[in-house]
């Protein structure tokens, strides 16, 4: 038995079948299909039953795969630990963001590029997702690190957070909407405004929605984005309410709005980086996140 047979197998179960594994391998559908065989043969049982158009593990198969995972998991620590004393980092970092969190703010990219430049053995994965599905990818260790919104929501024990930015959360309507003169709105006030609010599973959809329900009521959502921006252009446009992040006046002339604070009780919406810490990171995310934190500011620990 040999460790990049096991590999080949987890491989050929995660892609569901021999086509995408054999393309994800760089391998010939038939070298993979050998291989597979010559695993079974060694451990005189079949460890997938092929059917026309899927593979599925028998019994013996979905038993062997925990153990595969465990020896595989176990390789990979063990070339990170000599990497540790080498000081040459490989391998790959999985990061994930919110939609729009790389900003002026946020220099994303510019951290990514230095990280790149002082380690090009390092792949780094970036994708954009929502809060709670990102949150899910590191509790599944399918994620290294998450520059994610908070929803207010436990994470599991094994995620690790540092608030990085806190804002309070505002209402903006059109310059045409009558608004209190005091510049402020209670949130059960907003029981009775047509809504419009970042998706699901974001971290400040997340937070509004919580708060609503301690006040006793269901927020009445008519019109949902992915981004602030158009969350701001809908609301110029007289379509509803935008619940979005504290706008400096400058930005809100340039949308064409009017903000009222949020007021009884006062909501924030919370940036953090997330990370996992069972198991612990690799030595790259370990450098990559160290430098995300530098970069974003110390923040506090939750």
């Amino acid at each position: 038995m040999e460790l990049r047979q096991l590999r080949y197998f987890v491989t050929v179960v995660d892609e569901g079948g021999f086509t995408r594994a054999a393309e994800r391998l760089h391998l010939t559908q038939p070298g993979l299909s050998t291989q597979i065989r010559q695993l079974e043969r060694e451990l005189g049982q079949p460890l997938l039953d092929r059917g026309a158009r899927s593979v599925t593990l028998t019994e013996i198969g979905a038993a062997v795969l925990t153990h595969a995972r465990t020896a595989l998991a176990a390789t990979d620590r063990i070339s990170q630990t000599v990497q540790e004393f080498t000081g040459l980092l490989r391998g790959q970092v999985r990061l994930g963001m919110i939609s729009g969190a790389a900003s002026e703010i946020f220099d994303v990219a510019g951290v990514l590029a230095d990280f790149h430049h002082d380690h090009p053995h390092v792949g780094i994965s970036l994708t954009e997702d929502t809060t709670e599905r990102m949150i899910a990818a590191l509790e599944r260790d399918e994620l290294d690190i998450a520059l994610t919104g908070l929803t207010g929501a436990a994470t599991g024990s094994g995620i690790d957070l540092q608030v990085i930015l806190e804002t309070p959360l505002v209402a903006a309507v059109s310059r045409e909407a009558p608004i209190d003169p005091a510049g402020t709105i209670t949130l059960t006030a907003l029981a009775d405004h047509r809504l419009i609010c970042l998706t699901r599973g974001t971290g400040l959809r997340g937070v509004f929605e919580r708060s609503c329900t301690a006040a006793g009521f269901t927020p009445n959502v008519a019109f949902e984005a992915a981004a602030p921006p158009l969350l701001l252009q809908l609301a110029a446009r007289g379509l509803g309410t935008a619940i979005v992040p504290a706008l400096t006046p400058a930005e809100a002339d340039a949308f064409a709005v009017r903000t009222l604070d949020i007021v009884d009780p006062t909501i924030h919406g919370r940036l953090a980086l997330a990370w996992r810490t069972d198991p612990a990171p690799s030595p790259a995310a370990k450098v990559l996140l160290g430098q995300l934190r530098i970069a974003f500011g110390s923040g506090a620990h939750v």
